[in-house]
């Protein structure tokens, strides 16, 4: 293949995957490169409950380092409360950052190690390129199958004020050390888990039909596909699936990498604004909208589909390409159904006057919006707002 544009690729800098991987952190704390003292845990209550901030400090603690554990980070973390959590007690002096949880601890520990090292407020840090120098280290454990944050170098923080959700990237987020263990989402509640793996899947789908789509992103985008599509509907129905949670928490990863290459598109565009004004969670906003802008997609991406339904194994033979493109529209919108994902706005307190409102705050994310293959005015993206609103 001869390359006629250039590509960026940059992930994390060590990434340790496997069955009760966990269990090896401390042996690997090497690979980070320098003498660690004291450690910071960011988690939440869950893991603690769970057991596995214990198996992480125990570790620690046999290695003679020191470490103190925070769960103030918010489920949908604003800029306030990433700021209230810095001052007391992330601004002490830690050698590392470990973040233990879902999308939101994660984001809020790189967000977090960026802070010690950069004189900004977080509000700051959301303006494009002001991130001058790398964080304190960081060691980021997904516990979800869901954002793909471990290996990419975006974080997102809720803006109340502008109900607005907003993407900060900077490649000093990417982490040092990342354990990909699905032991540790096991027992994630079937909700979370249908939510967080239609993020996931979204994350490869949009990267895949992006318009900076490239080899890179695609082979990381169509075995997540993959993977995700043959697992999700068993982890959903059975969370005790050890090889169910393996594919799916690989598959989040893969579209973590396939988006740091490649960028999501009007999905993701559209999906701030509810989570920004109605409080939707990001995986949720997202799995909402993802047959609906698909299908407005559709006449641009035809042949693009047709390859993911192979990847989802979906595809007949004889198929036409708009065949098959239309059985990824379909799959998608029967898992909805299955995995009980909303499909009507209104349960969150959506009504017709607030579309217009909504579309207008969606057409400013344009970092996302350019990504997408076909142009969406305000009114498009009311009509696909609309769709959810039966």
């Amino acid at each position: 293949m001869v390359m006629k544009q250039l590509y960026h690729f940059q992930t994390a800098n060590h990434i340790i995957s496997g069955q009760n991987s966990i269990q090896s952190l401390a042996e690997n704390l090497h690979l980070i490169g320098k003498d660690i003292q004291k450690a910071l845990i960011i988690t939440s209550p869950s893991l603690i409950r769970l057991g596995f901030v214990d198996e992480v400090k125990s570790q620690l603690s046999n290695k003679g380092i020191d470490s103190r554990t925070i769960t103030g980070i918010l489920p949908e973390p604003t800029v306030a409360n990433i700021e209230e959590v810095y001052k007391d007690p992330a601004n002490e002096n830690y050698d590392v950052f470990i973040g233990l949880g879902g999308g939101s601890v994660l984001d809020a520990t790189k967000i977090l190690s960026i802070l010690k090292t950069n004189d900004k407020s977080v509000h700051e840090l959301l303006e494009p390129d002001v991130i001058e120098r790398p964080g304190i280290p960081t060691i980021l454990i997904p516990s979800t199958s869901g954002t793909g944050s471990e290996v990419t170098p975006n974080a997102i923080v809720t803006i109340p004020d502008e109900e607005l959700k907003i993407g900060i990237v900077s490649k000093y987020f990417l982490p040092d050390l990342v354990f990909i263990d699905p032991v540790l989402t096991l027992e994630l509640p079937a909700a979370i888990t249908a939510a967080t793996g239609m993020d996931a899947f979204t994350h490869s789908l949009e990267s895949f039909i992006s318009n900076k789509a490239n080899p890179i992103s695609d082979t990381y985008a169509l075995d997540s596909i993959r993977l995700i599509s043959s697992s999700i509907v068993e982890a959903y129905h059975n969370g005790a699936s050890i090889a169910a949670r393996g594919k799916m928490i690989i598959g989040s990863m893969y579209g973590g990498m396939a988006l740091t290459s490649a960028g999501t598109a009007a999905v993701h565009a559209l999906a701030y604004p509810l989570g920004g004004k109605f409080n939707i969670t990001h995986g949720v906003a997202n799995s909402m909208l993802l047959p609906h802008v698909m299908a407005f997609n559709m006449d641009a991406i035809t042949g693009r589909l047709s390859r993911v339904a192979e990847a989802m194994g979906i595809s007949e033979a004889g198929d036409s390409e708009n065949a098959a493109a239309e059985r990824v529209v379909s799959q998608i919108n029967k898992w909805t159904k299955e995995l009980d994902i909303p499909q009507n706005l209104k349960k969150y307190g959506v009504e017709e006057i607030d579309l217009q409102d909504l579309a207008e705050a969606a057409a400013k994310v344009t970092r996302l919006l350019n990504n997408n293959p076909k142009t969406l005015s305000v009114e498009d993206i009311k009509n696909i707002y609309r769709k959810l609103l039966p």
